[in-house]
């Protein structure tokens, strides 16, 4: 089949022939019909030295997907050939505490798809029937369907704290950060502001529903809470940029009492005004994936109940091409001047 691969620790991909995954009895195997590019995607290719610590080549990336299932094992009880699939790339080992608990997304033990595991970057993939999501709804295309893993992150972080009637900053208007924008409008909050530097993200944030796109390089988050007319602060924040400077504005401009959902990784050490935080009372909370598997559950819900999330949601994907020209979808990724970049693997 073909395949992108990591043949080695260094720099770049290969867009190559590999032997087709072997699926065993517990296993679904599946034809890949179109993958997301991810930010970790984008540090295995470049192998900086996040990628270093996270993964051990050769390997195949890829862990965001759609596709349809062509095999099953012997063992597998409810996924069924021809079934349209998206797939939790997070294998967990059931046995630690947190598995036995029922908390998975906690566990210690982890295998991450397109990681520490060959992945989705193929024509083919295996994972475990465990991690497979059936999708039922026709109205999920290949391209929607490839960014349920993505969107899973951006539906964890913002159903982390109530946001009903709550003024909510998200800091990073990337694809996660806009879907949460329609996320927590669903869910219920009353203003919403998104910062960003990219012109085209915060017209797309503008477009999903955010009240304030703000430009943080002319305007500042003290000017922003006087365009909304807040007068303490915001109660909710979803950090999505992974930036210190992002982080400690979010803390300076939090309502006493404040919650943040921490899900951007940060690529060096970030200066955090702890003395606010505990005389201000700040809850911070990290997120990591997504909850398994009730924010697979809520993600559903959410896409069939609401026509306008759905339709959000979608339009995150801006740029669609052949797998072939692999290269291309990851320049225009690592730009950061769009949204989500997802490589049709049908034609291949």
């Amino acid at each position: 089949m073909k395949a992108l691969f990591k043949p080695g620790p260094q720099a770049g991909f290969e867009f190559v022939e590999r032997p087709e995954p072997e699926a065993g009895p517990a296993d679904v195997k599946i034809r890949v019909l179109a993958t997301g590019i991810c930010g970790t995607d984008l540090h295995l290719q470049s192998w900086d030295e996040a990628a270093q610590s996270m993964s051990n080549p050769p390997f195949i990336p890829g862990h965001e997907f759609y596709g349809e299932v062509v095999e099953v094992g012997e063992d597998v009880r409810d996924v069924r050939v021809g079934d349209r699939v998206s797939g939790e790339g997070h294998i967990v080992c059931g046995v630690c505490r947190n598995c036995r608990a029922g908390r998975r997304q906690m566990c210690i033990h982890v295998s991450s798809v397109g990681v520490q595991r060959d992945g989705a970057f193929a024509e083919f993939v295996v994972i475990p029937e465990t991690n497979v999501w059936v999708h039922h709804d026709p109205s999920i295309t290949p391209e929607l369907g490839a960014i349920f893993d993505p969107f899973g992150n951006a539906t964890h972080t913002a159903l982390s704290f109530p946001v009903v009637g709550e003024d909510v900053l998200i800091t990073g208007a990337g694809p996660i950060g806009l879907m949460a924008i329609s996320i927590a409008r669903h869910a219920g909050a009353r203003k919403i502001a998104i910062t960003d530097v990219s012109q085209r993200r915060l017209e797309l944030a503008r477009g999903m529903g955010a009240d304030l796109a703000v430009d943080v390089s002319t305007m500042s988050l003290g000017q922003a809470q006087r365009e909304l007319g807040l007068v303490e602060g915001f109660d909710v924040g979803f950090e999505m940029s992974g930036r210190p400077a992002a982080l400690q504005g979010m803390i300076e401009n939090m309502n006493h009492g404040g919650r943040i959902a921490l899900l951007g990784l940060p690529a060096q050490s970030a200066e955090i005004d702890w003395g606010k935080v505990v005389t201000h009372m700040l809850t911070l909370k990290g997120i990591y994936g997504r909850e398994m598997f009730e924010t697979w559950y809520a993600m559903s819900a959410m896409l069939s109940s609401n026509p306008v999330l759905h339709r959000n949601v979608a339009a995150v994907v801006t740029d669609v091409l052949p797998a072939a020209r692999w290269e291309e979808g990851f320049d225009v990724a690592r730009s950061g001047s769009g949204g989500k970049v997802v490589l049709d693997w049908s034609g291949v």
